[in-house]
């Protein structure tokens, strides 16, 4: 009698690479080949060059509004690797449009770039914004802004040209063998460069194997309301929007 496996009710419920059988002392042939697969859509995630002009059409289409495109001081992504010092600091052209932009002060300005995956942004960046714009209700938006090899910090000085009391970074994160296509979403207030990490607040595993957009939305939304109110992001403002969700309290107090 074949005796069960003690990991196969374990192997179900995680991505992660156990319980994967052996021939002899080696791995099965069908588990070398999808470890294969997985490192390639890696690989493509973190090199594929994001189309930066398809999302400001699908925007465009979305919302009825023009999308500001920008790019980083990383002028390819080979230096975008290299360099990520480059790839947190527009370029002078983008720079100076944004200023140009900036006629008043706004509550939250949002960018979108392309970070660690391109896969991640062109899969949810856009949907995730249709779930959470109808919860900003009244709030003064900055037009979109997409940015070519970006990374996290360069929201802070794309929020400090507009003028925005808040930014909202969506970026694609750094791929694991089980997760090519995760989108991050990053909070700072009162934008400017220098800013810390411990001065935002992070969501991320963003995608339909991770956190589902309609829940990253809700957490957002309160977020995006208590970090206004309150003045700050970071270590000093703590995530409520669970309790309040896993309460069947949210639709009554998520913002719009």
């Amino acid at each position: 009698m074949k005796r069960a496996d003690p990991w196969s009710a374990l192997a179900g419920l995680t991505a992660a690479r156990i319980a994967l059988g052996r021939v002899g002392a080696s791995l099965p042939t069908e588990a070398v080949l999808r470890f294969d697969v997985a490192h390639a859509l890696a690989r493509d995630a973190v090199h594929t060059q994001l189309d930066l002009a398809a999302l400001a059409a699908g925007w465009q289409g979305m919302q009825g509004e023009a999308a500001v495109i920008v790019h980083s001081r990383a002028g390819d992504r080979h230096t975008y690797l290299q360099r990520p010092d480059l790839g947190r600091q527009l370029d002078e052209v983008s720079a100076e449009r944004l200023a140009a932009l900036a006629t008043a002060e706004t509550d939250l300005a949002i960018v979108i770039a392309d970070g660690l995956s391109a896969t991640g942004v062109a899969a949810h960046a856009l949907d995730l914004l249709g779930e959470l714009l109808p919860h900003l209700g009244g709030l003064r938006r900055s037009p979109l802004v997409l940015a070519g090899q970006g990374r996290v910090a360069l929201g802070d000085e794309i929020g400090a040209r507009l003028k925005a009391r808040l930014v909202l970074m969506l970026l694609g994160e750094r791929p694991g063998l089980s997760s090519p296509d995760s989108l991050g979403a990053y909070l700072t207030f009162a934008p400017r460069p220098g800013r810390l990490d411990a001065e935002r607040n992070c969501v991320s595993n963003i995608r339909p194997a991770g956190l589902p957009l309609p829940l990253v939305a809700a957490r957002l939304a309160w977020l995006i309301d208590a970090a206004l109110s309150r003045q700050l992001t970071g270590v000093g403002l703590k995530d409520e929007s669970e309790t309040l969700l896993s309460n069947g309290e949210g639709a009554a107090a998520l913002p719009g």
